[in-house]
């Protein structure tokens, strides 16, 4: 079941005005509640005040929201999104948190029954790699929420949160290719996934938009967190004459960036604003604001509408963004900046539809 969710879009735009999308923490003290063993444990028990934190607590119930994630929760990227998103709902809802970093897949049904087992009323599994471990678990913890980020599985206890992350990396793929001078770009990419293959295809369709015959060079590097993956796959791709690399490869994606910095090309980053990583290299990212989209998916458990199912948001419903170019503003060209915002706002508006194609090429 696949759903729009108007609701979602109402509930971005009201957080995207008032939180950064960096998020917020709050003052901690410790809990007494029990924490799944070798699991890191962020700020349990704290109490935010204002309104959201007054609606979540309306009886005295306390929201024990946990998080699991594929590489490290500082990662200035994917994971750290995630986590920032942790963080609101402790500092915005009062909910006690937790956090599992850098699980394998053939960890993560053990740390989702860990934390079920150990009463968390919400369980997160960011990534696409979450969803079938969290049927199988979701099915023993039918009084458990399982939130799952880019999956594609529903459950009655279970829903997915779609990011069109195809929509950034078709804009990165424009900018990459109008910047590049060889007319050689390239791309990099963790471990095939649908999530992932659909934004490597977008940014070659956006790349072919603007150079038909641009040569678009891709790379799997098979993991989610080795930097000397990606910085190893971005060197082959700059020996062979790649002048811009764009990557959706998470904390390995960092290992690309650090290569492109080296060799004095450009880069683009993702799921974060990477130009602090390399800021005379990353000309802007793809920015998913992951923040929100764990606000909008937890509202639901908070406000009782909370329904199984796979809910889609991108530029539209404010899931999606183009970050600044910073420093590099000078270096794009008018024409170039022009035809970037036309189409974001094409994008937004519904005139223009990225394909989301998730079959690999």
């Amino acid at each position: 079941m696949r759903k729009t969710a108007k609701l979602s879009a109402i509930l971005l735009a009201a957080a995207m005005a008032a939180v950064s999308v960096t998020g917020c923490g709050g003052d901690s003290k410790e809990s007494e509640a029990s924490t799944p063993t070798g699991q890191s444990t962020a700020a349990e028990g704290n109490e935010a005040e204002g309104e959201k934190a007054e609606a979540a607590d309306t009886e005295g119930k306390t929201y024990k929201v946990a998080l699991c994630l594929s590489g490290a929760a500082n990662d200035m990227g994917w994971c750290q999104s995630a986590f920032d998103g942790l963080k609101l709902l402790e500092a915005d809802y009062g909910c006690e948190i937790a956090y599992t970093e850098n699980l394998t897949p053939d960890d993560i049904e053990a740390a989702y029954a860990d934390y079920a087992a150990n009463g968390y009323d919400v369980i997160i599994g960011h990534g696409y790699e979450f969803g079938d471990p969290a049927i199988e678990v979701a099915e023993e913890y039918p009084d458990t929420k399982f939130i799952v980020t880019e999956g594609e599985v529903s459950a009655e206890n279970v829903a997915s949160y779609v990011s069109s992350c195809e929509e950034g990396g078709y804009v990165m793929g424009m900018l990459a290719a109008a910047m590049s001078e060889s007319g050689k770009v390239g791309y990099i990419g963790p471990i095939q996934g649908a999530s992932l293959v659909k934004i490597m295809n977008g940014f070659e369709d956006g790349a072919k938009e603007v150079n038909p015959d641009i040569e678009v060079q891709t790379a799997w590097t098979g993991s989610f967190t080795d930097t000397a993956l990606g910085k190893e796959a971005a060197q082959a791709m700059i020996d062979n004459g790649v002048d811009v690399i764009g990557h959706c490869a998470n904390e390995s994606g960092t290992g690309a960036i650090n290569a492109a910095k080296e060799a004095g090309i450009y880069a683009t980053g993702d799921s974060y604003d990477q130009n602090d990583l390399a800021p005379d290299t990353v000309l802007s990212s793809s920015v998913y604001h992951i923040p929100h989209v764990v606000e909008v998916a937890f509202s639901t458990v908070v406000d009782g509408t909370f329904e199984g199912g796979i809910y889609n948001l991108g530029m539209a419903e404010g899931a999606v963004s183009i970050a600044p170019y910073h420093g590099l503003e000078e270096k794009i060209p008018e024409d170039v900046k022009a035809m970037i915002d036309e189409k974001v706002a094409a994008i937004t508006s519904g005139e223009f539809e990225v394909p989301c194609d998730t079959k690999a090429r």
